[in-house]
């Protein structure tokens, strides 16, 4: 089970709060106990981190730009190491997360998936743990489902995954109306399971 980035900040009263957020959190909790191994990732960003639009005179939240040399957006500040908004949502059943895997660390470069960097020039290792732990079917859900779980669930099949999303524990940013719609397309079409958690 791979739950992508069950944060304060990403839910209700957030920084970077996506819609309906907190209501991914009762599907988590139903599906973790079906599992053997529970890998939660977590965005874990300098204060300094440079797809923060406080950084760059000129930018607004929401404006596109390069961040050396790669397509970014440019977000509020969120999920800044060691502050709360940055922590497990409480009400997620941490105590079944045996693994959690820290993105967004390096301030020159973002990082939606749970397995690489957007620029795919540093990786997290978690294929290779995936692998050590003898697993070929990933189940993924979480937040948001244009952004960090798109990214997440594309990057697992090219590592030769099979991926299963579950569609009622995710939720969209929306910086675009049909955002959501055309990531689930876009990871059907890659390969990608779509059902919902009570289908598994």
């Amino acid at each position: 089970m791979l739950l992508v980035d069950l944060q304060n900040d990403f839910v209700q009263g957030g920084a970077l709060e996506v819609p309906g957020g907190l209501e991914v959190i009762e599907v988590a909790n139903t599906l973790i106990p079906k599992f053997s191994w529970v890998v939660a990732t977590q965005d874990w960003h300098p204060a300094d981190h440079q797809s923060f639009a406080s950084q760059h005179a000129g930018l607004a939240i929401g404006d596109q730009f390069l961040l050396e040399g790669i397509p970014q957006v440019a977000w509020p500040d969120h999920c800044i190491e060691h502050t709360h908004g940055a922590e497990f949502v409480s009400a997620l059943d941490q105590d079944r997360i045996d693994h959690v895997v820290r993105k967004g660390t390096q301030r020159l470069i973002d990082s939606y998936s749970a397995f690489y960097d957007n620029g795919h020039q540093h990786s997290t290792g978690l294929a290779d743990d995936l692998r050590r732990h003898d697993i070929e079917h990933v189940i993924a859900m979480g937040l948001a489902t244009d952004y960090c779980v798109r990214a997440t669930v594309l990057d697992a099949i090219s590592e030769g995954f099979r991926v299963t999303l579950v569609v009622n524990g995710c939720r969209g940013v929306e910086m675009q109306p049909g955002d959501s719609e055309r990531a689930l397309a876009e990871m059907r079409d890659a390969g990608a399971e779509l059902v919902r958690s009570d289908e598994l």
